[in-house]
């Protein structure tokens, strides 16, 4: 059985995820650098999908698994040198 997001709720700090097994996961919007920026408005045109959630207007794809794993952003962003 896949695990998968029935919703998406917000506070100040935290991203509330409710699972299809009855879970509920607290992420702190801190681990998502683009979600912590976006406004509420933005934050509520998430797409959820069987695998995850979306926000396309941000740029952010954001999959279950990880956040059952505990994975926040896994973007780097490197700075080089001149």
């Amino acid at each position: 059985m896949t695990i998968s997001a029935t919703s998406v709720r917000f506070d100040d700090v935290t991203m509330w995820i409710e699972l299809t097994d009855g879970r509920t996961l607290g992420v702190p919007l801190a681990w998502f650098p683009r979600l912590l920026r976006a406004t509420p408005e933005q934050r509520d045109q998430v797409e959820i999908s069987r695998l995850g959630l979306n926000w396309e207007a941000l740029d952010e794809d954001i999959s279950v698994a990880g956040l059952i794993a505990g994975r926040g952003d896994v973007t780097q962003h490197s700075e080089s040198a001149a």
